[in-house]
């Protein structure tokens, strides 16, 4: 089985077992060794699942605004775990491919592998939720029939990327393909580069 197809598995495994309890602040039951591939996609998942929740309790018209404020920090500190948990996979596949010379005629992609998989990750999320908003009880038909043709597209669109990935991740092997690893450099999140954080500091 190819990478993106053995990484859909473990997004689905993922998926699946965020919903067992529902709950944000769950533990994570991940079921492969730490410090391999399969452990790290899993992590990558449960981080997106949590913070998929994350977003919906955020949007609730009746949230308390200090609460609100402690979730948008919250997301704010997973976006950064998602982001450094995608440099980590990218790290793995630079080591993996570091002996392969590229041709004279490679070219790199628009984005990493890593975060393509990074889509996938999210696209299992999106099919998870549409297929529970096709099977709901409580739910109309119409509004059954329009989930359904959004959740085709869905499917579609996973199979196009995960075929994408692994022709990718081909072409690195076989040297048609090159890749770097760019860090996001986000500045936000900096306090040395971040106005509002350096000049709070500044006036302590």
């Amino acid at each position: 089985m190819k990478f993106a197809q053995k990484s859909n598995e473990i997004f689905d495994q993922s998926t699946a077992a965020y919903h067992v309890t529902d709950h944000v602040d769950a533990p994570e039951p991940n079921p492969y060794t730490p410090g391999s591939i399969e452990h790290t996609l899993h992590a990558k998942n449960w981080i997106d699942a949590v913070q998929w929740h994350l977003e919906d309790i955020i949007r609730d018209p009746e949230i308390d605004p200090v609460a609100a404020l402690a979730l948008k920090r919250r997301i704010d500190a997973s976006n950064q775990h998602r982001t450094d948990m995608v440099e980590e996979l990218d790290s793995y596949f630079r080591d993996l491919y570091r002996d392969v010379k590229p041709l004279p005629t490679a070219t790199i992609n628009t984005e990493s592998p890593a975060w393509a998989l990074d889509r996938l990750s999210i696209l299992a999320l999106k099919i998870y939720h549409m297929q529970a908003e096709v099977a709901r009880n409580d739910a109309s038909e119409a509004h059954k029939a329009k989930c359904q043709a959004k959740l085709d597209v869905l499917l579609e669109q996973r199979k196009d990327l995960t075929e994408a990935i692994d022709t990718l991740l081909d072409d690195i092997a076989a040297g048609r393909k090159y890749m770097k690893v760019y860090r996001q450099m986000k500045m936000y999140n900096d306090p040395e580069t971040n106005p509002v954080l350096y000049a709070s500091s500044q006036q302590k």
